[in-house]
């Protein structure tokens, strides 16, 4: 097992150096000029050539990489176009962006695997085709439309719409705290849990049909136990594997989340720089969040061994 992780961690270390180089470069390519944001047209040249040279866009490509990837090794990320530290920034808004990852995956779970088991162990039942149609339902709309959706029917019919100034801290009024999480993380997590949903009851439904599960029965096992203790944790290697991935994907999502609900995190900083071409913010974000999927992943291979004993890593 150490042998397989430190394998995996080498290739982790070749995979975020290519990963940085491709971003650099894309974000480059892309149109847009950042010292356009600081100086809209007509701007005479000399001031735009003062503005690339403070941001350190007038150096060469290879420079501009080698400064920014020593920050990323010694930490020091150095600043956005506004001129302010990047790190703190990212310090300060990094606790709300993982606070609605972490109610988002909760909302995916609670809602994802026990309406799938339900819909395996009752197939074909009306709870059964309840929960595929409800999957399909979340599975089919853009989350951006939802988030609207819960925005706009509360307010047109009840006249409620949760907080959208600022971020109040759980410890300082836990119910203001999930009033202004709770839905936002339900719009980024409805199609995450329809997949869960379908790829559970899938899972189990192969499970259930394999030899040790009808050993499992015959020796008198309740059906309860034989699912709870021979079935599910057995089908679970694919939703552990799709729950990685869908993390990863969260992180995306959070930036358009962020924007609808107004949520001063990671993801609010990050379309901002991306809008600005802020290229020291977009490109540290993005390789942070490569580096994140990347863990994921490894955790995800590694659980493997845990859900399943025949697994072995060498």
């Amino acid at each position: 097992m150490q042998r397989y992780i430190a394998r995996r961690l080498i290739v982790a270390v070749f995979l975020l150096f290519v990963l940085s180089i491709v971003v650099f470069l894309l974000l480059r390519v892309a149109p847009g000029d950042a010292r356009l944001f600081k100086c809209p047209p007509p701007c005479p040249k000399a001031q735009l050539d003062a503005i690339g040279e403070r941001l350190g866009l007038n150096d060469p490509y290879i420079v501009q990489y080698g400064t920014w990837v020593k920050g990323m090794v010694t930490g020091s990320l150095g600043t956005s176009n506004e001129g302010l530290p990047i790190f703190p920034e990212i310090k300060r808004r990094m606790p709300i962006t993982v606070e609605l990852l972490i109610i988002t995956m909760v909302v995916t779970i609670v809602l994802g695997i026990p309406f799938g088991v339900i819909s395996a162990i009752f197939r074909n039942s009306v709870a059964d085709y309840f929960v595929r149609v409800t999957a399909i339902f979340g599975l089919s709309i853009p989350s951006f439309w939802f988030a609207t959706m819960i925005l706009i029917v509360p307010l047109g019919l009840w006249g409620y719409a949760p907080p959208l100034t600022g971020s109040v801290s759980f410890f300082d009024s836990p119910w203001d705290n999930l009033r202004q999480f709770v839905p936002p993380a339900i719009a980024l997590g409805a199609a995450s849990a329809a997949g869960v949903m379908r790829l559970t009851r899938s899972a189990l439904l192969e499970v259930m049909r394999q030899d040790y599960i009808r050993t499992a029965r015959s020796k008198g096992l309740q059906e309860p136990v034989v699912i709870a203790r021979h079935a599910l944790k057995n089908s679970m290697i694919p939703v552990v594997t799709v729950l990685g991935l869908q993390m990863a994907g969260l992180l995306g999502g959070a930036v358009i989340i962020e924007q609808i609900f107004a949520l001063p995190g990671v993801g609010a900083y990050y379309f901002r720089a991306l809008f600005t071409k802020d290229y020291q913010v977009a490109q540290t974000l993005t390789l942070y969040v490569g580096a994140v999927v990347v863990l994921l992943n490894l955790l995800v291979d590694i659980s493997y061994a845990w859900l399943d004993p025949r697994i072995r890593y060498s």
